[in-house]
């Protein structure tokens, strides 16, 4: 038997989940958007985003899609708007 190149692990061992670089900011603005009451926003500083606002924005996106969750984003020159939506039905 030829000798592997790599190491092996238990399979269930291996992470499934995935850190990524905006998991803080995402994660931060989840939790306030689950304490957000109906009609209100999330005012999040552009300047204190560690990423872009787009790519921040995607994070976000890819984020609450995973979660099921419907939000709304808006940005101007200062902050990002986040939301909670309703789903269509």
């Amino acid at each position: 038997m030829k000798k592997s190149n790599f190491k092996t692990m238990q399979e269930s061992d291996v992470p499934h989940s995935r850190n990524g670089k905006h998991k803080k900011i995402t994660s931060m603005i989840l939790s306030d958007l689950d304490q957000l009451p109906e009609g209100e926003a999330i005012k999040v500083p552009i300047e204190s985003l560690d990423d872009s606002k787009e790519n921040v924005r995607s994070a976000l996106n890819r984020a609450t899609r995973k979660g099921g969750r419907s939000v709304s984003t808006a940005t101007d020159g200062e902050f990002l708007y986040v939301w909670n939506t309703r789903k269509r039905q």
